[in-house]
């Protein structure tokens, strides 16, 4: 923060202690939390490209780089401290060691590899679809072009956001939903890699019925997202009749994705949008799902504790064959 003097400026002006909010935004990003002490988020640093790009690595390394990352700090230790550990991390199977962010070597450079390429992606869609819109006026283009990576970046678990979701154009909402649906450590792996480090299954060991019959009712997460997504319109029915322009499909589909990956990312509600203005209506710095009914929200709750808990779910749906 005392780096870039615009970002303090803007933190005296509000009235924020600067180590305070320092400390806060560090631990939040890298934990993926995307909490920030000040009602607007990011917003409000959308044009001090220099802090965006500092916050940049704490995003990825306590995200979705952290096992490359992680590796590569043993290997950087191995070189100095040449100890018997320090082979067996690198050299052991992950199943013996126990901890499962320490992925095989192969599997920690696919893994940089397929995040950097999804980066990629979205950020050259969101460049061509959003960039020369009315969502970045009053940036030149190094802060357009910083602003929309810190925005791609953080579709993937962070859901710090520099820019209203709600203008975003939808094809770009469409890939940030893929991209939180999607879990942290998703990477391409061949075929062959595989089948050679595939588990191997114990067939003596008859499964239980109890077991059998887990696995024949239980559905894909895909499956119960879209169960919550149905659900949810069928509580906001009402709104969505009255208010179509906020309460649309996309958006619910948005924040229940969000919810699920744990991300954060909502298109907020906005008065000017509403077909039949109340005067009472005021904009305020809260999500989409603070306009929701108590139903919604309990539904949406229900999302959240699922998307932490889905890694006991991973391989649900393989009853359901579709021919």
């Amino acid at each position: 923060m005392r780096v870039v003097a615009s970002a303090r400026e803007v933190l005296e002006k509000k009235g924020l202690k600067i180590i305070t909010y320092a400390i806060f935004t560090v631990v939040s990003s890298f934990s993926s939390c995307g909490f920030t002490p000040n009602n607007e988020n990011m917003a409000i640093f959308s044009n001090n490209s220099g802090l965006l790009l500092i916050i940049l690595p704490q995003l990825l390394v306590g995200n979705t780089l952290y096992p490359s990352c992680f590796r590569f700090f043993i290997c950087f230790c191995g070189k100095f401290v040449r100890k018997h550990e320090m082979d067996y991390l690198l050299k052991s199977e992950v199943s013996k060691i126990g901890y499962a962010h320490l992925l095989p070597s192969m599997q920690s450079r696919l893994l940089l590899l397929t995040v950097f390429g999804f980066i990629g992606l979205q950020l050259i869609l969101f460049c061509a679809m959003d960039c020369n819109s009315s969502l970045m006026d009053g940036m030149n283009g190094y802060q357009k072009f910083v602003g929309s990576l810190f925005q791609v970046v953080n579709s993937r678990h962070t859901g710090e956001t520099v820019v209203n979701l709600a203008a975003v154009a939808p094809a770009v909402l469409v890939l940030f939903v893929v991209m939180m649906y999607l879990p942290p450590y998703t990477s391409f792996l061949p075929p062959q890699y595989n089948e050679d480090h595939a588990p191997q299954v114990d067939c003596g060991n008859q499964m239980t019925m109890s077991k059998r019959i887990m696995d024949n009712i239980l559905f894909s997460q895909l499956s119960y997202l879209v169960i919550f997504v149905i659900a949810i319109c069928i509580t906001e029915r009402r709104s969505m009749v009255e208010d179509p322009l906020n309460f649309n499909v996309l958006n619910i589909v948005v924040e229940v994705v969000s919810a699920y990956g744990n991300v954060g990312f909502s298109t907020g509600y906005s008065c000017e949008l509403q077909l039949h203005p109340h005067g009472s209506c005021t904009d305020k710095y809260y999500g989409f799902a603070g306009k929701w009914s108590d139903q919604g929200k309990a539904i949406l709750i229900v999302v959240m504790f699922y998307g932490r808990l889905k890694k006991f779910n991973m391989h649900g749906g393989k009853a359901w064959k579709i021919a």
